[in-house]
């Protein structure tokens, strides 16, 4: 009778053993299979986040090809509540959250365009020959409306609609007219008179609080509805200040707030998005706006309750509002949108005044990408340079101006003799 016997486990594991041996020859790397199915895509009416979020994106991939009009419309068809952005607000701070809410970073100062030095024989020849004219214009239109037209007093609030803006409306036609014959863009220019700008973008995202909707997560939508004095328009659009990809040191706050608590007011109306002029409009490019600040803009009453840093402030938020929604609009007309990001900066200029004192502003427009699917971590930012309140004069004697400054009467015009480049 056979006898059962264990071998051994070592002689089957060693390497040596001609049982781990294989002679075939084996491919060293297997070809992939492709898919044998398509992918499986969420279904468009279905309530999923996917699903929501295929709907989107193939909403936006019809845009991208569309014509600007069409764009415009898909992109403001749909109604829902916003965040209605008021550019001369006088909350505390506002300049900081509107850099928030349109990803601007404020410079002080002016760009180096506007402070290098001229060359001096062309500063001496525009001295003697524009400077003398213009400086006579300015204070002909401010003796006109302050000394030799007898006003009564005026109702409540009304100062700046009876003084101010006709002020500015003579030296905005007077100086265009002037100066057309040294800036020839001006002649081609379009220049509107209480026109208005809208502007209507998305930023962020928000989770609704209560309602049927409660827990979902919605974008948040946002609204300029502006009405500058007057404007220029252009054909040709205002060359760079900086180039698009340059490091700017200057940050853009961030604050982790909701924008009611600045407080901002959610409306819910038509979305509009204007530059102050049809898309059919040559002048499709803007040059240089100008705003009147209101009635209860009181610098004095302002230091008495010891804010005068509120002042410049209030001219900040509505310098940087304004232009956004200026530069920004001017984008749309050209079929740029947060999926498709400018591929050249847009650029705009702003003067506000209340009749005696001037600030200037200049913006460039980097991106309108704030929230996109295409660049979530966009490195881009808007910019803008400013200038604090500057004094035009000091007061009107017996019709006579007291403490003339020629500076403030220089930068606006190398405001207005700013030109493209072509």
């Amino acid at each position: 009778m056979a006898v059962c016997s264990r071998l051994p486990l070592q002689r089957f594991l060693s390497a040596s053993s001609s049982r781990l041996l294989s002679c075939r020859n084996v491919q060293a790397e297997s070809a992939a299979p492709g898919p044998l199915y398509p992918p499986v895509l969420p279904s468009r009416s279905a309530k999923s986040k996917s699903a929501k979020r295929r709907v989107l994106l193939e909403f936006y991939e019809q845009l991208r090809g569309a014509e600007p009009r069409e764009k415009i419309r898909g992109l403001t068809r749909i109604q829902r509540m916003k965040y209605v952005v008021y550019p001369q607000t006088f909350a505390q701070g506002a300049d900081r959250w509107y850099q928030h809410f349109t990803k601007t970073a404020y410079l002080p100062g002016l760009p180096d365009k506007f402070t290098s030095e001229a060359e001096p024989h062309q500063e001496q020849e525009f001295e003697d020959a524009v400077l003398s004219e213009l400086r006579s214009l300015v204070c002909n239109a401010l003796l006109q409306e302050n000394w030799h037209m007898k006003k009564g007093r005026t109702f409540i609030h009304g100062e700046q609609k009876q003084y101010v803006r006709p002020f500015v409306t003579n030296i905005v036609s007077g100086l265009v007219h002037s100066l057309a014959r040294t800036n020839p863009v001006l002649r081609l220019s379009s220049l509107d008179f209480d026109p208005q700008v809208n502007f209507y973008w998305v930023h962020g995202e928000r989770t609704i609080p209560r309602g049927h909707r409660s827990g979902r997560v919605e974008p948040q939508r946002f609204q300029i509805d502006d009405k500058p004095h007057s404007q220029i328009r252009i054909p040709h659009q205002l060359p760079e200040f900086v180039p698009l990809k340059a490091e700017i040191s200057a940050e853009v706050p961030v604050i982790q707030l909701e924008p009611d608590r600045l407080p901002l007011f959610r409306r819910q109306y038509d979305n509009n998005i204007y530059i102050g002029a049809k898309l059919e409009d040559p002048c499709c490019y803007g040059h240089t706006q100008f705003h009147v600040v209101p009635d209860k803009f009181h610098r004095d009453k302002l230091n008495k309750k010891n804010l005068p840093g509120h002042i410049e402030v209030f001219l900040r938020a509505n310098a940087i509002t304004s232009l956004y929604a200026w530069t920004g609009a001017q984008a749309m007309y050209q079929g740029f949108w947060s999926e498709q990001d400018v591929s050249r900066p847009f650029v705009s200029q702003a003067i506000i005044t209340d009749g005696q004192y001037f600030s200037f502003f200049c913006y460039q427009l980097n991106t309108l990408a704030l929230s996109s699917f295409s660049t979530p971590n966009n490195p881009r930012k808007n910019l803008c340079w400013g200038t604090e309140s500057l004094r035009l004069y000091e007061r009107i004697t017996d019709g006579d101006v007291i403490g003339w400054d020629d500076n403030v009467l220089k930068l606006l015009v190398q405001f207005l003799l700013n030109k493209p480049q072509n």
